[in-house]
């Protein structure tokens, strides 16, 4: 039998306070209830987030899964997801193309290395947010943005 998803998975760490202000900030957009939305801070430490994503990965990097099952991380995730959302449709498959994809990837790799620092600014990682049982969390629930 074969694994059906959702359009797009969104995984993101719901315990970085600058992760769920942005995951919020998407949230907010027309569209995004056509996404499923994943705290993958909720799940236990071994457990794995998705099928070839473990958590650990998930926690470190970020991700998004299409509706054929592929992962796909870093700048390239936020176009796809951006790709998907009412008023951000065309900038978002504007920058999933080449050279554009590549430099998005680019800037989020230099991005995660200060991480932690801005991390620190924003106030510490958090308690993540209540999530459903089928893995949906709601970022707004415990915070505001």
């Amino acid at each position: 039998m074969e694994q059906t998803f959702p359009a797009l998975t969104v995984f993101y760490d719901g315990a970085c306070p600058l992760c769920a202000r942005e995951i919020a900030f998407y949230r907010r957009r027309k569209g995004a209830d056509r996404l499923r939305w994943m705290d993958v801070a909720q799940l236990a430490p071994d457990q794995d987030v998705a099928p070839g994503l473990a958590r650990a990965d998930a926690m470190a990097r970020f991700h998004v899964m299409d509706a054929q099952g592929k992962l796909i991380s870093g700048g390239r995730a936020f176009a796809e997801i951006m790709a998907r959302l009412d008023g951000f449709r065309i900038i978002g498959r504007v920058l999933r193309r080449e050279p554009l994809a590549s430099l998005l990837d680019g800037a989020y790799a230099m991005f995660l290395p200060i991480r932690p620092q801005l991390q620190r600014l924003f106030g510490g990682r958090r308690e993540p947010a209540p999530c459903t049982d089928d893995g949906a969390c709601d970022p707004a629930s415990k915070r505001r943005d």
